[in-house]
């Protein structure tokens, strides 16, 4: 109730009764501020708003302004005639059409529930190895690269003094080199990405191309003067770290190969990684920095970014295969961490401590996951491999298989298998990264690769 005085009406504001008190008083059919809706004369609005023959005069309007008007409003951007805020139905066919609604976001709420089924529930991570081989007298070093799964699904591995070629297709195996000399081994093998070539790196500061069709030694590269610690591929360039704390770009198309030589880093080069972009290259060094480089811009001084927050030597690097701009790291015995950067702004996104020294990381191209593989260390991860979440690296879930430190990780080309190399002298092959998503299927074109038959590389 609403009191105005002597004289005055009083006025119920929810009451649907018509107070008529004076003849200055207006009807008030229900609450003022909402309209009742039920007493509206539906047929006359639609009338009014559908009924053209009449046109309200608008003299500061010519005749050529109201015919493109109403051809805006009667016509859509194709020229086909359309009836804008006609109302359509009536009072008594509105709940329908509620209810149709309804019953279609119930569909559309329950198939989106079972999608997130199908798409996000928890994988289980597998119990064994697919595969096991031996690799009798694999160097057991933190500082070297001896493993590396080719696209043409030939996984290349060096044991001591000599090198092999396992083919995962028709499990054939092929020793391409085996080195005469006493303390020579090879140190470090990349694939160029055609696998036309294989690049390996020696302890006594060799660099070679061998050619895996003819499994002939086609080039050799100058330039190191220590052990080539590590090496990766960008298109027609080579880029070989060494333990002369030097870069080295090689052309391979040209016969005076190095284009470029830079001097950054103050201890050993143990890990080069180039962007998929081909843009940018990522460089960890034995005394504990990081180093982003433009490829365009390469120069001792000229670098993008140096990282200094990891606390002991980073080999392991691993640019993200869907955010061309991340980055991640990980650090030796005494760091532990796993570290993703933003190297467009040059910020460090996450860190998580293991506790356990990181001897590899590789991303799942088909989930976004990364899988760790890990060496010494006083934490519960010392030789496994374990699978975190990005970006917030929780934990998946981890994996104890190898008796010794892995010392390398390499997926096949779909992307499914890893293989891990351990100090305790195995390969061992996990399907770890699958089954993918629909949306990502075209990464697995080959299907399953490895049986779970055991068998010796000797």
């Amino acid at each position: 109730m609403n009191q105005r005085g002597k004289g005055q009406i009083q006025l119920d504001w929810y009451s649907p009764r018509r107070l008529h008190d004076s003849p200055t008083q207006y009807d008030f059919p229900g609450d003022r501020f909402i309209p009742n809706r039920s007493l509206m004369n539906l047929d006359q609005a639609h009338s009014l708003l559908t009924n053209r023959t009449k046109e309200l005069p608008n003299p500061s309007s010519n005749e050529i302004y109201r015919q493109k008007l109403i051809e805006s409003l009667t016509l859509d951007t194709e020229g086909r005639p359309f009836r804008m805020l006609v109302f359509r139905g009536s009072v008594k066919s509105s709940g329908r059409w509620i209810r149709l609604i309804d019953e279609m976001r119930k569909d559309d709420e329950e198939a989106l529930r079972n999608s997130n089924k199908q798409y996000h529930s928890p994988r289980h991570l597998p119990m064994k190895e697919a595969r096991i081989l031996d690799a009798p007298n694999i160097k057991d070093d933190y500082y070297v690269n001896i493993i590396d799964w080719g696209r043409n699904n030939i996984l290349a591995v060096a044991l001591g003094q000599a090198l092999y070629l396992w083919n995962s297709e028709n499990k054939s195996i092929l020793k391409l080199l085996e080195v005469q000399g006493d303390n020579d081994y090879p140190t470090s093998i990349a694939w160029s990405k055609d696998t036309r070539s294989l690049a390996v790196g020696y302890m006594h500061s060799k660099l070679q191309l061998w050619d895996a069709e003819t499994s002939k030694c086609i080039r050799h590269l100058e330039g190191h003067k220590a052990r080539v610690s590590t090496l990766a591929w960008n298109g027609h360039t080579l880029t070989s770290g060494s333990r002369d704390k030097s870069i080295i770009n090689h052309d391979v198309r040209v016969r005076n190969n190095p284009t470029s030589c830079v001097r950054a880093h103050t201890e050993e080069v143990c890990g080069l990684k180039w962007s998929r972009e081909g843009n940018l290259l990522a460089s960890g060094g034995n005394e504990n920095n990081i180093y982003i480089w433009e490829a365009s811009k390469m120069s001792s001084s000229n670098f993008l970014h140096q990282f200094k927050e990891h606390h002991a030597a980073v080999k392991a690097l691993a640019w993200c295969p869907f955010q061309f701009n991340v980055l991640a790291s990980g650090g030796g015995t005494k760091d532990g961490c796993i570290k993703i950067w933003n190297t467009q702004k040059g910020t460090c996104i996450n860190s998580i401590d293991t506790n356990t020294q990181i001897c590899a990381l590789e991303w799942n191209r088909h989930h976004k996951e990364i899988l760790s593989g890990h060496g010494y260390g006083v934490g519960e991860l010392r030789n496994h491999l374990c699978l975190w979440k990005y970006p917030f690296l929780t934990k998946m879930g981890e994996i104890k298989g190898h008796s010794s430190r892995v010392l390398g990780l390499s997926q096949s080309p779909d992307g499914l298998t890893v293989v891990s190399a351990g100090g305790d002298e195995t390969l061992r092959f996990w399907e770890i990264f699958g089954p993918p998503c629909i949306s990502n299927s075209g990464f697995s074109g080959l299907g399953a690769l490895l049986s779970l038959k055991t068998s010796p590389i000797r």
